[in-house]
């Protein structure tokens, strides 16, 4: 083993779905003494050929290494597994990069404080195939100097992007990231069923589809000023016609004998908008609407 790979801090996975494989083999490849543990042991096989430690329990595991990068389902397997390991918490940082809420994440991190553990949060932007990319991305949040202290091995995964102290803030971007992301992608999908009930294929649909993805950076940009602002003006757009739009959308799927129920979705939220006299706002007043307080 070379120097620079004896100076590379050991680091510790739990977990070996898709992504937690991907996170314990960019470790191994970028010359980390690795440490893997799961539930079902024969997913850590690959790795311990490429030259990863087997813990034989999760309380092993996290007892191989300070540093712990957690890849499970949620927090409550987050806990299931910790409390099985709780005799070697203490003096432990682990990095939770699971998925689940934001006041999910701030229980954790008090459960793990109460134990002698420190807690980094983070929210993963990409899908397995992206670990081990700069371009790839993570938002962290925690304890500033928690991050910059394990931020050099915690770029060995993807790129950081710390978010602030508050615990819960890297899961409460990455929610409202998936917001995003799958809304998008239900209607694609949505759109995709439509095209090919009148026989357009997935593949003639693609440019039409993509093009019309690419408007919504430039919307994005247009709308979010505005929404700071509080201008909701129709100038642009206006709900009324947004409720035309979407009822023609859904009529249109109905006729294909395509569910209509997503555009109906929709259609319910605009007109209960318009009901309460914003026909001649722009669509971004919606968010005002979405918020119940």
């Amino acid at each position: 083993m070379s120097v620079e790979q004896q100076s590379k801090r050991p680091v510790t996975v739990i977990g070996l779905g898709p992504m937690g494989q991907a996170m314990a083999g960019a470790f191994l490849d970028a010359g980390h003494a690795v440490t893997v543990w799961n539930r079902t042991a024969g997913r850590a096989a690959e790795l311990v050929g490429r030259g990863a430690e087997s813990a034989p329990s999760a309380e092993a595991a996290v007892a191989a290494n300070e540093l712990v990068v957690l890849s499970l389902t949620d927090y409550d397997a987050v806990i299931a597994v910790l409390e099985s390991a709780e005799p070697a918490l203490k003096g432990k940082v682990f990095a939770n990069l699971g998925s689940d809420t934001p006041e999910r994440a701030r229980e954790v991190t008090r459960w793990l404080a109460e134990r002698g553990a420190e807690h980094l949060n983070g929210g993963v932007q990409v899908p397995p195939s992206g670990i081990g990319s700069p371009e790839s991305s993570v938002f962290y949040s925690g304890p500033a100097e928690l991050f910059e202290r394990y931020r050099d091995t915690l770029e060995v995964l993807a790129g950081t992007d710390y978010r602030g102290d508050d615990p819960g803030l890297a899961q409460l971007y990455y929610q409202i990231q998936m917001d995003l992301f799958w809304t998008s992608m239900v209607g694609y999908l949505h759109a995709t069923a439509i095209a090919e009930a009148n026989g357009i294929s997935a593949e003639e649909f693609r440019p039409h589809a993509v093009s019309t993805a690419a408007l919504m950076p430039w919307m994005i940009e247009f709308y979010a000023p505005r929404i700071t602002a509080g201008d909701h003006r129709g100038d642009v757009d206006r709900l009324t016609m947004g409720l035309a739009g979407i009822e023609h959308v859904r009529h249109t799927a109905e006729a294909s004998g395509v569910d209509g129920e997503l555009p109906a979705l929709l259609a319910q939220v605009l007109r209960r908008a318009v009901e309460a006299g914003h026909g001649e706002d722009s669509l971004s007043a919606l968010v005002g609407r979405f918020r119940r307080a």
